[in-house]
């Protein structure tokens, strides 16, 4: 089986570009440029370059020898954390910004829900001199305020969505409202792959930097280029398909997704996709959904503000129906203990949302030979705030 996306557009039964007419001129003019302006050299060229000298790239692969000790095998850390912004997100907008000066565009618009994105989105911006809009829901720009802070210092307009659950389904509702009013001179910077063809594809091609790298710097190291084990955390899933690309179809390897289950799969506070989705079309894909029996889209809930959306992309949603990938679900409270504890084995505080990922040591048991890689997709300074209230520190 083939994991990669289709001609059409579809991973499996995923995938696809259900959006009004309006939008159809804006995705046409994507999908028949977006691979062919990516091979151009001149466009490699200039994106390497700034990952290199910009965002900071190659990212370390770290082996983390206490929790390697005390788990009894070999653990990675790809720090994405390291990044300019501090999270994986600006390997995209990077890309993205490139690509919508070559296509002509002088507007920017983005969603975000944790931040990363938007400051990400922000950065590039400033960078490139562009108009940039960002939405994020009321209650994620409560709980993300530093973030906010910085989009702001960094020359964007934050706009807040008070609809819905006021997250970061209902952040892109409303970007999608914006792109539909501005098609011509507005080119929409999604942050993962989720959203209609070919965003998914192309957010994931950005992205597969991350396991474009991992494949030297483990060859230096343990002298082979494939690990037994990717783990990773996934809302939409950018961080997650861009450490899963250059293996998706590699059997040796082992898949591990792990979501949010806020207060409990069954709590009725969960964004446990996997476990709660069935078939639907969020946001322009066909894709896993959480819903009512009527079609309803169910609010999702984490306590992480990046994962706490009620899809998930296309190519996670086949990954999982396929079986290629296992998913597991990890509550609010299990995710809170293991950002102290990779604080104070590793001296890495993380992102709430990676945090999610290290839960599952205390699920698995791995064979002491086993190499096993964690996307370390975003570091924690964001959360403080969070973790501070949390543990009353």
């Amino acid at each position: 089986m083939n994991y990669n996306v289709d001609e059409k557009g579809y991973y499996g039964d995923f995938g696809g570009a259900y959006v009004p007419e309006m939008l159809y001129a804006n995705l046409t003019e994507l999908k028949e440029n977006y691979l062919r302006i990516t091979k151009e050299e001149s466009f490699k060229k200039e994106l390497n370059g700034l990952l290199a000298s910009y965002v900071g790239r190659p990212t370390p692969l770290y082996f983390a020898e206490r929790l390697s000790k005390k788990y009894n095998t070999k653990i990675y850390l790809k720090r994405e954390d390291l990044c300019h912004t501090g999270a994986h997100k600006v390997n995209n907008t990077i890309g993205q910004i490139l690509l919508a000066k070559r296509l002509g565009k002088t507007r920017i618009i983005a969603e975000t829900g944790a931040g990363q994105h938007g400051v990400a989105t922000a950065t590039v911006c400033a960078l490139m001199g562009i108009k940039c809009v960002i939405y994020m829901g009321e209650l994620d720009i409560k709980r993300q305020a530093p973030n906010v802070a910085r989009m702001k210092m960094l020359g964007a307009k934050v706009s807040p969505a008070s609809s819905g659950s006021k997250t970061l389904k209902d952040a892109t509702n409303e970007a999608i409202r914006d792109w539909i009013n501005n098609p011509l001179d507005t080119h929409y910077i999604i942050g993962s792959v989720v959203g209609p063809h070919p965003y998914p594809d192309m957010v994931a091609r950005f992205q597969s930097v991350i396991s474009e790298e991992i494949k030297k710097q483990l060859n230096e190291i343990e002298g082979r280029e494939y690990p037994d084990h990717l783990i990773a955390c996934v809302g939409g899933g950018s961080n997650a398909a861009g450490l899963y690309y250059h293996y998706l179809n590699d059997s040796r390897v082992k898949i591990i997704a792990v979501e949010a289950a806020g207060k409990g799969i069954n709590s009725g506070k969960s964004a446990a996709t996997s476990a709660l989705g069935k078939e639907g079309i969020i946001h322009g894909s066909k894709t896993l959904l959480m819903q009512t029996k009527d079609g309803q889209i169910t609010e999702p809930y984490s306590i992480s503000a990046g994962l706490d959306y009620p899809g998930v992309g296309p190519m996670h949603a086949h990954l999982f129906r396929s079986k290629r990938a296992e998913f597991i679900s990890i509550t609010d409270q299990d995710a809170m203990d293991w950002g102290l504890t990779l604080s104070q084995m590793e001296g890495i505080i993380p992102a709430i949302e990676t945090a999610h990922a290290f839960a599952v040591l205390d699920i698995k048991s791995f064979n002491p030979d086993d190499i096993i890689i964690f996307n370390c997709s975003g570091r924690g300074d964001k959360d403080l705030d969070t973790f501070i209230n949390y543990f009353q520190l």
